[in-house]
């Protein structure tokens, strides 16, 4: 125990310091003025925001158009996202890795059914060397076969083999396979070796490179950096990059839903995913806040430690060792709006009927206002939060200027999700239970119910 004394004295000098500092209130779920909006431009066609954040770090993004949903061969997205920062004319791999560690940077590349993103973080003031850096990858990237056979193919090995052993990644791939078929449904990681044989080598890659790396196709990103010192590095390095594609790349047509079944058997678990045509991003053309509101309402996973929270689904859940979770995918010009479920066969399949009778009664208007606007709530703060974290935010951002030429800003998105009534989100319920499901159950095919067991269309 601590003598009472000492007690005493720590908190008079902690009334003392809120004394002479006082604490600035601000309401949850609403943005600081200005704080977090992108100032955007432009630069030798290459498209390009910024977010000047004070403090001594910079973190900065290409963004491509290059996810694999744009990849013309099945494995070409992962092949370059694993050939970045490697080797370009001026620097040689090591190099690169050198400099970057002299300067305590952190490169990184990864990929989404969209975007292709490298990101660099480091001091404020190298903001000029790795602007150079992203310039020359985009302009000059070495392709060499060797990294191809020793590196990168393993790492793509690596990938698919933690795939094929998700029966989650895989009943997400599979419901987005369903829904979307090509383009958006490509699976973000190859599910057969066929690639590395087949269409993979470092030819096609560079290939696919002059695509991705085409100015139309990406923009720069950054956070804690000034709008006007970014726009004089970008339009000095990215001279090089190519004005433009004239091949053509599949992925480029309107997502179209389609919805089906199909059922996997696995012995790693069970998952199942109900899946319905969700919303586009703010930046798209068909962007539905309802759904944001919807899917908060569903829920499944609560935000309260020790509470299984308000949300629907985690009423409807069978046991606490059943996982139930609602994700609203959103991508340039579609969405995908989708209730993921794991635990034993039988409990997922009590909790895949119980989850449909929800949608049901939101459909119904069995729901109280109350319910809404927690859900109105947690859909806000859920928005603002993922804007505001600085990964997202660079990923956002960067796909709005290149799918649609319009920076993501987190207080217009704030303001849709307030202006939803009781009637949108009854009417989004209900738009569901008329659209075609996208139903796909991984696991124990004998526990796990068919589509038709739940009264869904497919």
């Amino acid at each position: 125990m601590f003598p009472r004394s000492t007690v005493c004295r720590g908190a008079q000098r902690a009334l003392r310091r809120q004394a002479a500092h006082p604490a600035q209130r601000r309401g949850l779920a609403a943005p600081a003025s200005g704080s977090f909006q992108y100032q955007s431009g432009e630069a030798k066609g290459v498209k390009f925001a910024s977010r000047d954040f004070a403090g001594p770090t910079t973190t900065l993004a290409l963004v491509s158009k290059a996810g694999t949903r744009y990849q013309p061969l099945p494995g070409l997205t992962e092949g370059l996202e694993q050939f970045a920062f490697r080797s370009t004319e001026r620097r040689s791999t090591l190099r690169i890795v050198r400099e970057s560690e002299l300067l305590g940077a952190e490169l990184n590349a990864y990929h989404t059914r969209e975007n292709l993103i490298l990101e660099a973080k480091f001091l404020r003031d190298d903001l000029p060397y790795f602007v150079e850096l992203l310039g020359e990858v985009a302009s000059s990237t070495k392709y060499l076969p060797w990294a191809f056979n020793e590196e990168v193919i393993p790492l793509i090995h690596m990938a698919h083999k933690k795939f094929l052993a998700s029966p989650v990644d895989m009943a997400v791939n599979s419901a987005h396979s369903l829904a979307f078929h090509r383009g958006l449904g490509t699976p973000t990681a190859s599910a057969a070796p066929t690639p590395y044989t087949k269409y993979l080598d470092p030819d096609t890659i560079e290939a696919f490179s002059k695509y991705a790396y085409a100015k139309p196709n990406f923009a720069i990103v950054a956070n804690g950096a000034e709008q006007a010192e970014l726009a004089k590095w970008v339009d000095q390095f990215f001279d090089n990059a190519p004005a433009s594609f004239s091949g053509e790349v599949p992925g480029g047509a309107p997502s179209k839903y389609f919805g089906g079944e199909e059922r996997i058997a696995h012995d790693g678990g069970n998952a199942m995913v109900i899946a319905f045509p969700g919303s586009s991003s703010s930046t798209g053309q068909f962007y539905k806040p309802e759904i944001a509101v919807l899917g908060s309402l569903l829920g499944g996973q609560s935000s309260i430690k020790w509470s299984p929270g308000f949300s629907l689904l985690s009423k409807a859940a069978a046991s606490p060792s059943t996982h139930v979770k609602t994700t609203s995918a959103i991508y340039s010009d579609a969405g995908l709006l989708y209730t993921t479920i794991t635990g034993s066969g039988a409990n997922v399949r009590k909790t895949a009927v119980a989850a449909v009778e929800t949608i049901k009664k939101v459909a119904a208007g069995e729901i109280t206002k109350e319910e809404i606007q927690k859900a109105k709530a947690a859909a806000k703060f859920k928005e603002l939060e993922h804007g505001q974290d600085i990964l997202a935010g660079l990923e956002l951002t960067g796909a709005g200027l290149v799918h649609g030429s319009k920076a993501y800003q987190i207080d217009e998105v704030a303001k849709a999700i307030d202006g939803v009534s009781e009637a949108k989100v009854k009417e989004a319920a209900k738009s569901l239970l008329d659209n075609k499901a996208s139903v796909s159950a991984v696991g124990d095919l004998f526990l796990l119910p068919y589509a038709e067991d739940l009264g869904l269309k497919v």
